[in-house]
Order: C-alpha cells, then sequence, then structure tokens
C-alpha cells in the first residue's frame, strides 16, 4: 500500500524502538511524556535547550513562588530558587508553597520538595540565603543561564540587576504587584520605559544614582509591571486599631520586621500569580532563542 501524504509527512517519533519490558526506557519515555504539551508547543530542539538550562528565581514569594514552578513544568533541567525566609500565615493568600502544615518551614525547601515530584530528573537546588552583597558572589558563582529577579528589597534589587548586567547574565525583574486587583493590566517593558510603577522608579533612580547609568538609554532588563495605580491598604477589624501584628510562630527574622513597616500592602493571588507567570514566560522564550 503506498503511504499516504500525511503518513510521509510524519516525523520520526522520539522512541522508534521502544522495548516496554525495558524499565529504564520507559521510565525515560513517561518522563519525556511529563512535557509532551510543551514539546509540541515549540518542538524537540528547543525543549532540549530547556532541559540543558539553569534558571535562578530569587525570592519565592507570591511572584517568585509561581515563576519558580511554571519555569519546573516548562521542563527546565536545574532550578536554583532562593529565599532566606520561613512560610508565614499571612503567606496563604498568594504564595504557592503556604498551606497548613509548613508554616514555619524554610520556602526554598518546601518549594524544593514539591518540584523533584513534579520533574524527578531535575536538579532543584533551594538555597535559604538572602540576596545581598555578601551572598552576591556565591549566588553567581552557580553560573545560572537566566535570572528572575523577585526580590522585595528595592537595595537588593538594584544590586542583583546590576550584577547580572555585569555579568553578561540575562535576567528578568518583578515590579510591583501589591495592591492591584486587574492581572489584565500587567506589562512587560525595558525598566527605563515602565510607568505607573513607583518601585520601577526607585530602581530607576538608584540604578543610576549609585551605579552610574544613563538616563539616555535602556537598561536591558525586561521588567513586568502593571499599568493599574496601586491601592492604599483598608484597615481591618482584628487590628483594633492598632496596625498589623506578626503571629507566625517563628517570629520575626533577621532581615524583614513585619511589625515595624510602615505599610503593608494588599494583593491579590491572581495578580501576584500572574506577574510571576509573565516573569517565566520572559525567561523561557529568551532560553529557546538561542
Amino acid at each position: 500500500m503506498t503511504p499516504s501524504i500525511d503518513q510521509e509527512a510524519r516525523p520520526e517519533p522520539s522512541f522508534p524502538f521502544l522495548d516496554f519490558q525495558d524499565r529504564e526506557a520507559l521510565e525515560d519515555y513517561k518522563l519525556h511524556r511529563r512535557f509532551d504539551r510543551m514539546g509540541r508547543l515549540i518542538g524537540d530542539p528547543k525543549m532540549k535547550r530547556l532541559m540543558d538550562a539553569h534558571v535562578m528565581v530569587v525570592g519565592l514569594g507570591g511572584v517568585g513562588s509561581y515563576a519558580a514552578e511554571s519555569i519546573v513544568r516548562s521542563g527546565v533541567g536545574k532550578v536554583t530558587i532562593i529565599d532566606f525566609d520561613l512560610i508565614c500565615i499571612t503567606n496563604v493568600n498568594r504564595q504557592l508553597h503556604a498551606m497548613q502544615g509548613v508554616i514555619g518551614k524554610p520556602k526554598s525547601e518546601v518549594l524544593a520538595e514539591r518540584f523533584r515530584k513534579i520533574n524527578p530528573r531535575a536538579e532543584i537546588l533551594p538555597m535559604r540565603e538572602c540576596y545581598n552583597q555578601e551572598t552576591s558572589e556565591k549566588i553567581f558563582d552557580l553560573e545560572p543561564d537566566f535570572i528572575i529577579d523577585a526580590i522585595d528589597s528595592v537595595a537588593w534589587k538594584c544590586h542583583l540587576l546590576h550584577a547580572c548586567l555585569q555579568k553578561g547574565v540575562k535576567a528578568v525583574s518583578s515590579s510591583g504587584a501589591a495592591g492591584r486587583l486587574d492581572p489584565t493590566q500587567i506589562r512587560v517593558a525595558d525598566l527605563a520605559d515602565t510607568r505607573m510603577d513607583h518601585l520601577a522608579r526607585s530602581v530607576r533612580k538608584i540604578m543610576r544614582q549609585k551605579y552610574g547609568y544613563s538616563r539616555d538609554r535602556k537598561f536591558g532588563v525586561p521588567t513586568v509591571y502593571s499599568l493599574e495605580p496601586a491601592t492604599k491598604p483598608e484597615d481591618l477589624i482584628y487590628d483594633n486599631g492598632q496596625g498589623f501584628r506578626c503571629v507566625c510562630p517563628q517570629g520575626q527574622n533577621d532581615f524583614f520586621t513585619c511589625d515595624n513597616r510602615n505599610l503593608i500592602m494588599g494583593t491579590a493571588g491572581f495578580v501576584t500569580g500572574a506577574f510571576g507567570f509573565a516573569c517565566s514566560s520572559v525567561a523561557i522564550r529568551e532560553l529557546i532563542a538561542g
């Protein structure tokens, strides 16, 4: 019988002579099928680039936790996740790892356990570290191909982005997701071109004043931001007019103290998550571009 045009055009299967009695070959096949839909979207050569890539996510809050998971679910072969903090009860509304039974545990370690179940073959490296001037070299020594910046601190965010630019490591930065309800207003632009975003404005100012970046040039850092104006937080009844008080069993950390913050913004998980997905989209598209 003469094969049809469709049969002639059909590409060779990834496992043309698979012996399903071979347990190792069967496990490889199953692993391949975990990312079947991503592979069908971008093709085998680009899928291999992802499996060979190393992505680092710095900051595992409402943005970073979702960014990291979508990176793992895209088939990236090595993922480093960095956060110094422990899971707090107030993280539940927007952070992927926050649920009953893990309050007080390190964010990076809880997420790492989850990610290894998503892709058992991936190398997942959790680091309970705070990115700052003292830890920067240690972190960059891991040689990531791409960094997702989901840091809250303006000073540390600027240091990380400057280090990425100096070292030639590609990155995407998440700007302010708090105080917003509409994920359809999220945009991606160079840091120099963002609008309606106080955090991005502060980052630009420090990058120019402290690190000498020109006002007349783009930064070369894609930034996820929102056109939606941020709303101020509401006072809540259980505060009794005394403001926010930390109730987490682990107490305060060495870097941020909830009780001493001047302002704690409200957040929506469907916005912070959308920020994270946008960051991972930038990373994946850059990695498969070659």
